[in-house]
C-alpha cells in the first residue's frame, strides 16, 4: 500500500509541473504574436503594403488568440493545429529569406526582431510537444483530476 501512495504522490508531482507547460506555451505564442502585430508598426513601409500589413496583423492576431486553448486546455486538435500554424509561419519566414523566392522575389533581412519571434514560435512548438506526449501517457482519469 505505501508503493501506491508514494506513486501516486509522484504523479501529483509530476502533474503540477505538467500544468506549467500549459502557462509556457501560452507565453510562447504571445511573444510571437506580439512580434507579428508589432512589425507593421516598426516598418512604416509596410503599412503601404496592405497585404502585408494584412498577413501579420491577422497572424499576430490568431497567435495571440491561441493563449486561450493553452490555458483553458481545449485539447490535442487545437495543440496540433497551433504547432502547424506555427511550422507554417516558420517556413514561410524561411522561404522569404532565400533570395529569388517566390513569395516576394528577394531574400530579406534578418534582424533580432524576427529571431525573438521564430525562437518564441520554436520554443511554443517545443513544449506543446511535450504536452501532447505526456496526455498520451497519462490516462483519462488522471486527466480529469488535472483540469
Amino acid at each position: 500500500m505505501k508503493g501506491v501512495k508514494k506513486n501516486s504522490q509522484q504523479q501529483r508531482f509530476s502533474f503540477r509541473n505538467y500544468q506549467y507547460l500549459f502557462i509556457a506555451a501560452a507565453v510562447a505564442t504571445a511573444i510571437a504574436g506580439i512580434v507579428h502585430l508589432y512589425m507593421p508598426l516598426a516598418h512604416p513601409r509596410m503599412l503601404g503594403n496592405a497585404p502585408m500589413a494584412t498577413f501579420f496583423l491577422g497572424s499576430g492576431i490568431a497567435q495571440v488568440f491561441w493563449v486561450l486553448p493553452m490555458i483553458k486546455r481545449w485539447g490535442s486538435i487545437w495543440y496540433f493545429a497551433g504547432i502547424v500554424g506555427n511550422l507554417g509561419f516558420i517556413i514561410l519566414y524561411v522561404i522569404t529569406r532565400i533570395p529569388g523566392n517566390p513569395v516576394n522575389g528577394r531574400g530579406g533581412d534578418i534582424d533580432v526582431v524576427d529571431m525573438i519571434c521564430e525562437v518564441a514560435q520554436l520554443a511554443y512548438i517545443g513544449i506543446t510537444a511535450v504536452i501532447l506526449a505526456k496526455e498520451r501517457s497519462i490516462r483519462s482519469i488522471d486527466k480529469e483530476q488535472l483540469r
